[in-house]
């Protein structure tokens, strides 16, 4: 059965995102371990708060560069929320450099009249990568769940994989490259869509395995 590991660095409830996992038909493991973290098949980099104590909390747990490590090891990994803004240069949210794995900066929402910020809600993907592993068995344009106030924008075009708009905002809501997907929206939040997309990861994930 696929193991994975949901790094624990005091940035949110990861009960939702275990549930989904385990429905998915894998083991869920929380954990801030380097070593339960290399040992399991994939890697889920979850948080919900403000980029700085993010940035900080694994700082202080030594995990900044063992996840570096394990993305550039080829290893199946899924950032979601404030796990995927942490993965690029920085944030207009703060002062601490993320982890650049994405080159790209983290944007704040413009105001506009009648738009709310946060931008909170459910709202529609439009796929860039319609082919990724993730989106498999998803209706065109499906509706998930998001909560920010601040964006990932990511320098190469090549690294969007799914946009969403919020009132004349197009802004980036997931990246993908190689083994790296990471979203802004809340799979574990979006109902039978976001159950598909981690159903989809942990298929992935297994998909080695079934082709040896």
């Amino acid at each position: 059965m696929v193991t994975i590991a949901v790094i624990d660095y005091d940035m949110g409830n990861l009960h939702s995102a275990c549930k989904g996992l385990e429905h998915a038909g894998a083991i869920a493991t929380v954990t801030d371990s380097h070593h339960e973290m290399q040992q399991a098949d994939a890697v889920i980099l979850p948080g919900v708060g403000a980029f700085d104590p993010a940035i900080q909390h694994l700082r202080s747990r030594d995990l900044i560069q063992p996840i570096k490590d394990i993305i550039a090891s080829g290893k199946p990994f899924l950032g979601i929320c404030l796990g995927l803004q942490i993965l690029l240069d920085g944030s207009e949210e703060g002062k601490e450099p993320g982890l650049g794995v994405i080159p790209g900066m983290v944007r704040r929402f413009q105001p506009e009249p009648d738009i709310a910020i946060p931008h909170m809600g459910w709202n529609q993907l439009n796929f860039v990568q319609p082919d990724l592993s993730v989106w498999q068995g998803l209706s065109a344009d499906p509706w998930v769940y998001f909560v920010h106030s601040f964006y990932a924008d990511p320098r190469l075009e090549s690294d969007k994989a799914a946009m969403v708009t919020h009132g004349s905002q197009t802004v980036t809501a997931a990246i993908a490259r190689d083994n790296l997907v990471a979203v802004q929206f809340h799979p574990e939040k979006s109902s039978t869509t976001g159950l598909q997309i981690l159903t989809n990861f942990v298929a992935s994930v297994r998909q080695p395995v079934y082709s040896r």
